[in-house]
C-alpha cells in the first residue's frame, strides 16, 4: 500500500533571529514552532514522518521526543541536500512525500489534507502549495501555463516585469510521488552564488523529464508565514492568538478584549466563562464552565473547575475546585490545592498546601507546606512558618478551626478540629480539640509614665 511521509526541515541556524536559541525552537503561544508544524501533521495519518536537524540537534530531539524520526545534516548544503539525508529511511517507500519547513508555525492540518487531497485526484508528480500574496515582494512566482499547470517557480531576484506582477507564490510546501523525488535530487546542482543544492530545482528536473506539476492554490495566506526573525515571530504570535481567542469564542467563551488576552494553544476553556483584559493563560492549563477570569490574571498548568473567580491573581501548577474565589492580588505557587466554595482573599500566598472546603483565609497570609480541614477562618496576616533555615515542615489544621489574626504557626504542628488559637499567638506546640492556645505576654500598663519623660511634647 503506498504510504505518506513528510520531512520537516529544521537544520537552519536562522542567524536572523540574532538568538543563542535555535530558530524553530522559538515559542509561539506556548508551543515551539517545529512542535506546532509536527502536531498539523500528525493530525493528517501519516506513515513516516522525518526531522531533518541540524543546529541544535540535541535540542530538538529533546522538544518532540519519539514522535517524529531524525536524520542529520552535517553540512548546511541547502534544502535539496537536507531533504537528500532522509534517503535511507524514505528512498524506498512508494507514495506521497510532504516537504515543509520547522519554522511556518501557522499552518492547519486542514490546509495539509487538502493538498494530499488534491494531488492525489489529480495525478501529479509534485504539488505546490500556492497562496495569493496582497504584497508578493520577496516570494517566489509560480508561473502557470495555459491549462493551468505550473510551468516554473521564479524567484524575486530573477522575475520579469511581468512575471513580478504575479501574486500568486510559492509558499515551500510540497508534496512529491516519493520515487520522483529522490531520482530528481540527484540530478540537483549546486551551480549557484550559494554552493547549495535547492530543492525548488527539482520542479524544474521533473518538467524537463516531462512530468506534469501541479498547484494548490489555498485561501489563508497568512497560514503561509514563515519566521525569520524577531518582527515575523511576533507578527505569528499576533496571527496565532487571534485564531485561539476565536476558536475558544466560537466555543461560547467570552473575551472582554480579545485582542489583549493571551491564550496559550493547549489551554482548554468551557463555556459561559469571562475572561477580562491582560489575562494570560499558559501551558496546560484547564479553567471549567461559568468562571470568571478578572483582569492581569495569569495561570500557569492549572486546574480550574466550575464557578471560580480569580481577581487579578497568579496561579501556577496548582488546582481550584467548584466555587471557588481568590484575589485581589493572591498568589498560588506549586502543588496548592483549593478546595470547593473556598476564599481566598486579597494578597494570600499558598504555597504546597491543600485548603479544605468552605475555608476562609481572607488576606495578608502564607499558608505554606500545610493541610488545613474544612469551615476554618483563619484571619489576617497569619504566617504558617514551615522553614527552620534547613528544611521545611508541615503542618495540619482540624476541621472547625478558628485561627486569630496575627498567629504564627511553626512547624511541625498539629491543630485539631474544633480548636482555638488566639490572636497574636506565636504556637509551637500541638493543639487539642476543643482546646484555645494563647501564646502571647500579657498586657502590662505603666501608670503615669508622661511624667518621666525628660522632655515632654505638649499635651493638648
Amino acid at each position: 500500500m503506498p504510504s505518506r511521509n513528510t520531512i520537516i526541515l529544521a537544520a537552519g541556524k536562522g542567524t536572523r533571529m540574532r538568538s543563542k536559541l535555535y530558530k524553530v525552537l522559538h515559542r509561539i503561544a506556548g508551543e515551539t514552532m517545529v512542535e506546532h508544524v509536527l502536531t498539523q501533521i500528525e493530525q493528517t495519518d501519516m506513515d513516516h514522518i522525518v526531522t531533518v536537524v541540524g543546529f541544535g540537534a540535541d535540542d530538538v530531539r529533546k522538544q518532540l521526543g519519539d514522535r517524529t524520526q531524525y536524520v542529520m545534516q552535517e553540512k548546511q548544503l541547502g534544502t535539496g541536500h537536507a531533504v537528500l539525508q532522509t534517503e535511507p529511511l524514505l528512498g524506498e517507500e512508494d507514495g506521497m512525500t510532504l516537504i515543509m519547513s520547522g519554522d511556518t508555525p501557522l499552518f492547519r492540518a486542514e490546509t495539509l489534507q487538502k493538498l494530499f487531497d488534491y494531488h492525489e485526484a489529480k495525478g501529479d508528480v509534485a504539488t505546490v502549495l500556492t497562496s495569493i500574496a496582497p504584497d508578493p515582494t520577496g516570494y517566489g512566482r509560480l508561473i502557470r501555463n495555459d491549462i493551468g499547470l505550473v510551468e516554473k517557480i521564479v524567484e524575486q531576484k530573477d522575475a520579469s516585469v511581468e512575471e513580478a506582477a504575479v501574486q500568486e507564490i510559492n509558499t515551500g510546501v510540497y508534496v512529491f510521488d516519493n520515487k520522483a523525488l529522490f531520482d530528481a535530487l540527484h540530478q540537483v546542482k549546486n551551480t549557484n552564488a550559494q554552493g547549495e543544492y535547492y530543492l525548488t530545482d527539482v520542479i524544474e528536473i521533473l518538467k524537463q523529464a516531462g512530468e506534469r506539476v501541479g498547484a494548490y492554490r489555498m485561501s489563508d495566506f497568512s497560514e503561509s508565514m514563515g519566521v525569520n526573525d524577531r518582527k515575523a515571530l511576533a507578527t505569528a504570535t499576533k496571527v496565532m492568538r487571534r485564531r485561539i481567542n476565536e476558536m475558544h469564542m466560537t466555543n461560547g467563551v467570552t473575551f472582554i478584549d480579545p485582542e489583549n488576552t493571551y491564550i496559550d494553544v493547549n489551554v482548554k476553556i468551557g463555556s459561559d466563562t469571562i475572561i477580562e483584559p491582560n489575562v494570560q493563560l499558559k501551558g496546560n492549563t484547564v479553567i471549567g464552565e461559568d468562571c470568571y477570569i478578572g483582569a492581569n490574571s495569569e495561570i500557569r498548568d492549572s486546574t480550574i473547575a466550575d464557578g471560580v473567580t480569580v481577581t487579578s491573581s497568579f496561579i501556577e501548577d496548582s488546582d481550584m475546585a467548584t466555587g471557588s474565589n481568590i484575589g485581589p492580588m493572591s498568589h498560588l505557587r506549586p502543588e496548592s490545592h483549593i478546595g470547593e466554595d473556598v476564599h481566598l482573599g486579597n494578597f494570600v500566598e499558598v504555597k504546597k498546601a491543600t485548603i479544605g472546603n468552605r475555608t476562609k483565609v481572607g488576606h495578608l497570609t502564607y499558608v505554606g507546606n500545610a493541610e488545613l480541614g474544612t469551615d476554618i477562618n483563619v484571619g489576617c496576616g497569619v504566617v504558617f512558618v514551615n522553614y527552620d533555615g534547613v528544611n521545611k515542615h508541615d503542618s495540619v489544621i482540624g476541621d472547625h478551626v478558628f485561627i486569630g489574626s496575627n498567629s504564627n504557626l511553626v512547624a511541625p504542628l498539629n491543630v485539631a478540629d474544633h480548636s482555638f488559637i488566639a490572636a497574636g499567638s506565636t504556637i509551637t506546640n500541638d493543639v487539642a480539640k476543643h482546646d484555645m492556645a494563647i501564646a502571647r505576654a500579657r498586657q502590662t500598663n505603666k501608670a503615669d509614665y508622661w511624667a518621666k519623660l525628660p522632655h515632654k511634647p505638649e499635651d493638648k
